[in-house]
């Protein structure tokens, strides 16, 4: 049985409804148009007046992102707003949730979708509680964004005119509820083409310059994985070859740096790009080397109203709080990026994009529990 709090009860049944039927609608990134059909009739019920943006005609997707306000009982205070995105990865053809011993989970052909389904699941049964109980609060906006699983795509292209919050909270972490997360990453693309020389080995091999030897000597002598406790790197893709009686003349890699710092993340690949400029130095061949931005980084204070926001809504709900970083990407660098503050929160999916998704009944009663109470003490410290 899951604990609920003195003071924010929910309807149990109908959040564990409402995550079990969002989670069996088929719209993957790009293909958001289902789900959102779905919400909007809700929405209306809940008193929500809604748009929709154009993002979508970026990346030819076929729904855009989908901005929603409530002015709540008290419209002159400040608005928050709520956000996670409406696409899943695949596959969700089919997708059938089932129970077992307190935690859901897919049949195990397909992914569950708890990333981020179950952010949507606690929005809708926190706003309900908060309107069924009469509690003052201030207005409230659902940012929900499509094709974020990509690369944060929706976001990036959003119409940001049409929001009216700027402040505001994005449930997408796999921390429990109470996980409070303050810092996210700086994250950069390296893409490196290499170019040697292409010879046939049977005819003239002694003219060929071999590509994948300058990659083998460039990856060898380049700092990889944990660089120190605040930047991370990768070559994740190499590229190149034709026949194996050809001398490959050309090789692409393919990398990503995050870092807390923007010096760190600099200084990582320009030692990265040194280490493939001098490999092709050696063995007489050349490198073209460029950066692609992912993401500006992200800190808010702890002491912010965001911060004890979060953390007097998690003593409220009597839930183990904590605060911390990470270097994984989400939503909220872009937002943040694009002057909305806002900050990431544990919602307690696991093993996301595998067919061993999974999350907690717990997890998500408490993720209900939460937004109601972000929604309650966002007005309690802005009345």
């Amino acid at each position: 049985m899951v604990k609920q709090s003195t003071q924010i009860q929910i309807n149990n049944d109908r959040l564990l409804d409402s995550f079990m039927e969002l989670a069996k609608i088929n719209a993957p990134s790009g293909h958001e148009k289902p789900m959102a059909e779905f919400l909007i009739p809700i929405l209306k019920q809940l008193g929500f007046s809604y748009t929709f943006d154009e993002a979508h005609k970026e990346f030819g997707g076929n729904c855009g992102n989908l901005i929603a306000y409530w002015e709540g009982t008290h419209p002159s205070v400040e608005p928050m707003f709520l956000s996670t995105h409406m696409d899943t990865v695949l596959p969700t053809e089919g997708l059938k949730p089932e129970i077992r011993d307190g935690i859901i989970h897919s049949d195990g052909t397909t992914i569950l979708g708890a990333d981020d389904r179950a952010a949507l699941a606690a929005y809708l049964e926190g706003i309900r509680y908060i309107q069924e109980n009469d509690i003052p609060c201030g207005p409230i906006e659902l940012v929900l964004t499509v094709n974020e699983q990509p690369g944060l795509v929706g976001a990036s292209y959003m119409d940001y005119s049409k929001v009216k919050s700027k402040k505001g909270f994005v449930f997408d972490s796999s921390g429990d509820i109470g996980q409070i997360i303050l810092q996210g990453p700086y994250s950069s693309r390296i893409y490196c083409d290499i170019q040697g020389r292409s010879s046939h080995i049977g005819l003239n091999p002694e003219e060929g310059i071999n590509a994948f030897l300058i990659a083998a000597d460039a990856l060898k002598n380049m700092k990889l994985g944990k660089i120190s406790e605040i930047t991370l790197a990768n070559i994740g893709q190499m590229n190149g070859g034709k026949m194996s009686s050809i001398i490959p003349g050309e090789v692409k890699l393919v990398g990503e740096v995050r870092s807390f710092e923007a010096k760190g993340l600099n200084e990582q690949l320009e030692h990265m790009k040194q280490s493939v400029e001098e490999a092709a130095k050696q063995h007489g061949g050349k490198a073209d080397i460029r950066y692609e931005k992912k993401y500006l980084g992200w800190k808010i204070d702890e002491k912010s109203p965001l911060g004890q926001t979060a953390l007097q809504a998690a003593d409220e709900i009597d839930v183990n709080k904590y605060t911390t970083q990470t270097l994984g990407g989400a939503d909220t660098n872009v937002l943040n990026e694009n002057g909305l503050e806002c900050i990431t929160l544990g919602n307690g999916f696991r093993n996301i994009h595998t067919f061993q998704e999974h999350i907690s009944v717990e997890n998500l009663m408490n993720g209900g529990r939460y937004a109601a109470s972000l929604i309650k003490k966002w007005y309690e410290l802005h009345k």
